[in-house]
């Protein structure tokens, strides 16, 4: 493809409502004539057939931008007066403006309305509002998917993307400003919108039990300030700054539905930047998990994770009783570096005695008991090796979850890699690349991210798009008149 078609394919299409259907037909005409020139080709040069698809995709997005114009410029209206939301507009100018399609962008000539009694108010475009223009520049389809897209990569990355793939090429700053502006808006009203969403839970077919789990991930949320600054800052709020230095909690949350072996059979996965005691999604999980149980009340719950105190006095203290379950790969965590101390990290005696005690912990029904033991007699061989004696204190003041046996012969989940996942996929793998430094954006992100690793992606989005839609109605026998000037002197006084 030469560059003058690459230019071409990104021009913007501007159509008014009376573009001929003769045209139209010209066009396809031209694009079937181009089609039958390919089939008919008996020189196979090296990436003939890339060319083709290429141009066979710019002369078809080409049509695709004019036909999409008509439709749009179409629902305009021309009007003395309508009704807004139930607030009476005058008619003031009409003007142009490029909107990014799927297909590209698309300049479209409609009028703009102003509030009959407040001529300081800003103009609005019924046409946007009967088509549920997002943001007054994209199209809902092409929002929905370029929100899609950056939630999964940068906005520069996206903008690469969209240039390869043809069809719409949003800029890197359109695409960084897009989640923000969902994002506010589905925050303005983000209860009542997780309450639909709740509504339309679905559980899995074969679904005997939930894990329930919390955790967190340090990432560079107050990033771009020095360190010296974020402490200071911390301080202030009467926090400590843990971690590196520009790095906070990212709480991390999830409800794992499990079959009959406790294996996962689907999962949703929610995120919240820093917020004192995780409040937001704690009050979120907790509503999560009561719809589900309206649904199902029989289910077990079992609440799985880590040793933090907080995380225990929330599941434990603010959900229906279930069963509790210290998640087994951090318990394995701490007998491993308690039998590392005794022996040497990375020695032979070490890797043996961990696998021994690992099974024994896992399958015996009084295996937490025996590692206990084992434990104790290496306290007294080495009375000053600390991470023993922490080691102990840990399993002691977990003991009561630690019934792994028990809980794998009645087909209940034992680890919380479910939420340690979503640490990883949710959270890091998207907040922290390289060089990454997030303010208030972050949720912007993490939003649309978890319902797309929660399957609630095409559900959240058509409640978002709905706030785009207002009805509007023409008014018959109106005289379209502003406001006297005595009155707006009057306001602006």
């Amino acid at each position: 493809m030469t560059n003058s078609a690459v230019a071409q394919a990104s021009t913007t299409t501007t159509t008014s409502p009376r573009c001929g259907a003769q045209s139209h037909a010209q066009r396809v005409d031209a694009i079937m004539a181009f089609v039958e020139t390919a089939r008919m080709r008996r020189t196979y040069p090296p990436g003939w057939f890339e060319e083709v698809e290429t141009e066979l995709h710019r002369k078809v997005m080409e049509l695709e931008r004019e036909l999409t114009a008509e439709i749009m410029a179409a629902h305009d209206v021309d009007a003395g007066a309508v009704e807004i939301a139930g607030t009476a507009h005058r008619r003031v100018l009409r003007a142009a403006q490029t909107y990014v399609t799927l297909a590209g962008p698309v300049s479209v000539e409609r009028w703009l309305y102003r509030d009959r009694a407040d001529d300081g108010a800003a103009s609005v475009s019924p046409m946007e509002l009967r088509l549920g223009i997002v943001g007054e520049f994209w199209t809902a389809k092409a929002a929905k998917t370029a929100l899609w897209v950056v939630a999964q990569m940068t906005p520069q990355k996206a903008e690469a993307l969209f240039k390869r793939v043809g069809g719409m090429t949003p800029s890197k700053s359109s695409l960084d400003r897009l989640p923000k502006l969902v994002a506010e808006r589905w925050e303005q009203d983000r209860e009542g919108h997780e309450a639909a969403l709740r509504e339309a839970i679905v559980i899995p077919e074969g679904t005997k039990s939930i894990a329930v789990s919390l955790d967190g991930v340090l990432a560079p949320i107050d990033g771009g300030k020095s360190p010296v600054a974020v402490r200071n800052t911390a301080a202030q709020e009467g926090r400590v700054s843990k971690g590196p230095a520009g790095y906070r909690e990212v709480g991390c949350a999830t409800i794992s539905f499990c079959d009959g072996q406790g294996d996962m059979l689907g999962a949703i996965r929610m995120a919240r930047t820093p917020e004192r005691n995780k409040r937001t999604l704690k009050a979120s999980l907790a509503a999560e998990v009561l719809a589900v149980l309206r649904q199902q009340p029989t289910l077990p719950i079992v609440k799985v994770a880590d040793g933090a105190d907080d995380n225990w006095t929330f599941l434990a203290g603010e959900l229906p009783g279930g069963h509790e379950v210290l998640d087994f790969f951090h318990a394995t965590e701490h007998l491993h570096a308690a039998l590392a101390a005794a022996y040497g990290d990375g020695a032979r005696k070490t890797r043996q005695r961990f696998e021994e005690l690992k099974e024994v912990l896992r399958d015996d029904l009084d295996g937490v008991a025996r590692v206990l033991s084992a434990l104790g007699y290496l306290r007294k061989l080495h009375p000053q090796r600390d991470k023993i004696r922490q080691c102990i204190a840990y399993f002691r003041r977990h003991r009561t979850r630690m019934n792994y046996a028990a809980m794998k012969a009645r087909g209940l989940p034992i680890g919380s890699g479910v939420v340690e996942a979503a640490c990883k996929t949710l959270v890091a793998q998207r907040l922290k690349l390289s060089g990454m430094r997030w303010g208030h954006g972050a949720q912007a992100i993490l939003t649309p991210r978890g319902w797309d690793q929660s399957e609630r992606f095409d559900q959240a989005w058509a409640r978002l798009a709905a706030e785009y839609h207002v009805e509007v109605h023409v008014l018959a026998n109106v005289i379209p008149f502003a406001p006297p000037a005595s009155r707006r002197a009057k306001r602006a006084g």
